[in-house]
């Protein structure tokens, strides 16, 4: 059986879990973003030795790689690289605005077949980091670093209904007015939602180079201008 411990931080909230074989078996979130540094190393702490004592042996370390806060993500691939070294195991990095898109297929059934998801995390003034994927999560527009305004996703827009949730998409309710935009609220990439993406990651054995990898933030966005899409 699959046992595998999950990280996220790339938010305000910071959640750690365990699952097996898909199931969540262990789960501890802080979602006051006061400190990252010291709730981390605890709730790993808790979830290595909830796994010890029921005979679960990690076999593999998911952390959620980005974008999102510089500190936080930081600080969730350094203790996941940590724990690989130590234990000699596999590394999944999963794009966080995946793991965004995972309770938005599992607990909302009312979306239409063509329905497209834009998940946001908020970046500053009316720049977000966004990316649009299908039902399926297959990529539609790879993650980019945007600036919001009316004629944003207009192109998929017009063709379908995009649903738009993240702590960015707030801010952006104002300027996306088209018939067809949605949002969701309440939605935030967290532990508990990682599983299912990571035991796909496991069965293809997609893992990253422990020594070389680095969030997404930093290698592909900390540099690049916001841009407008279309």
């Amino acid at each position: 059986m699959s046992h595998i411990l999950h990280i996220e931080t790339s938010t305000s909230a910071c959640s750690v879990a365990v699952s097996e074989e898909g199931q969540l078996v262990f789960y501890k979130e802080d979602l006051s973003g006061q400190s990252h540094a010291v709730a981390l190393g605890i709730f790993v702490d808790e979830a290595l030795s909830f796994a010890d004592s029921h005979a679960m042996p990690i076999e593999a370390v998911a952390v959620s790689c980005g974008p999102g806060s510089y500190t936080g993500l930081r600080i969730g691939v350094s203790m996941a690289k940590g724990l690989c070294y130590g234990r000699n195991l596999p590394l999944i990095g999963l794009p966080t605005l995946q793991v965004l898109c995972v309770p938005v297929l599992l607990y909302h059934d009312e979306l239409p077949d063509d329905a497209l998801l834009c998940p946001m995390i908020d970046a500053r003034r009316m720049e977000v980091y966004a990316a649009v994927y299908d039902r399926a999560l297959h990529t539609v527009r790879d993650i980019a670093a945007d600036v919001v305004d009316e004629h944003f996703c207009v192109a998929y827009l017009n063709q379908h209904p995009v649903y738009f949730f993240g702590d960015g998409s707030d801010k952006c309710k104002k300027h996306l007015t088209h018939p067809n935009a949605r949002f969701i609220d309440n939605i935030r990439p967290l532990a508990k939602y990682m599983f299912p993406l990571a035991e796909q990651a496991m069965a293809k054995k997609e893992f990253q180079d422990v020594a070389y990898f680095e969030p997404f933030y930093l290698k592909e966005f900390v540099a690049s201008k916001p841009k407008k899409l279309f």
